[in-house]
């Protein structure tokens, strides 16, 4: 354990100690800056819907989620085996579990760290609109729980993208090309009318449009958290293969 917990803290120097962590924070706060000026526009009228979900129909909050984690992940992996540092990490008393491990979490730690600044748009928000409905606690912690597990799969994807290549651009390629494929699928089931054969109850599980507006609409279905957590836990599962497979070559 405590070999695992060295790994996080030295992956997380990696993003709070360098420009590029810096570099993400800033246009993550850029684009939640930009969307909450429509929001607060929007709030100028009459309105019972709730700030987060607001802010979940803006595009800002999908172009947040589906650019920043390629971002944050393609790093994790591709850049050690380039620098020539991976086979030095793995030959130290640490095993594959632990490295794959450390650097999620760390990845994930930064994730929650870029969205926090989501809770000041809500109190500002909640100043100027003079509403105490806008940051009820329920809500706003459905909301983070959603964004949370949504972005827990699509960084286990980047996970596994990194773990594929040497180069940082093309595993953030890779992340970007499968992180909008799991965003059109959803859009797809989203779509789809209301049937009971099993393809379109099959695809209705992927629909994370309709399960984000619940998160940001303060309900907690278990179904998709189980099901987010479940993909989460395939893709490490995959990537723990892939760094395996370096000792069968």
């Amino acid at each position: 354990m405590q070999a695992y917990w060295t790994l996080v803290r030295r992956e997380l120097a990696g993003f709070f100690l360098s420009l590029g962590g810096y570099i993400i924070i800033a246009a993550a706060l850029f684009m939640m800056g930009y969307s909450f000026v429509v929001i607060l526009v929007k709030l100028q009228k009459a309105t019972f819907v709730p700030a987060t979900e607001l802010f979940y129909s803006t595009p800002f909050f999908w172009l947040i989620l589906l650019l920043t984690t390629p971002v944050i992940t393609m790093r994790l992996f591709a850049q050690e085996k380039f620098a020539g540092t991976f086979e030095t990490l793995m030959t130290t008393p640490v095993s594959d579990l632990q490295v794959v491990a450390a650097k999620f979490t760390a990845a994930l730690v930064f994730y929650v760290a870029m969205w926090l600044p989501l809770l000041g748009c809500l109190l500002v928000v909640r100043h100027y609109t003079n509403d105490t409905a806008v940051l009820d606690g329920g809500v706003v912690g459905s909301t983070f729980l959603g964004i949370l597990l949504i972005g827990g799969v699509l960084l286990s994807l980047g996970c596994c993208a990194s773990a594929l290549t040497r180069s940082q651009a093309i595993a953030a390629m890779i992340s970007l090309v499968f992180g909008a494929s799991v965003f059109l699928l959803g859009y797809l089931a989203s779509q789809l009318p209301a049937q009971e054969s099993w393809q379109t109850k099959v695809l209705s599980c992927f629909a994370l449009f309709e399960q984000m507006r619940d998160f940001a609409r303060g309900v907690v279905d278990t179904r998709p958290v189980v099901l987010l957590v479940s993909l989460t836990l395939f893709f490490l599962f995959l990537t723990l293969r892939v760094v395996e497979s370096r000792r069968w070559k």
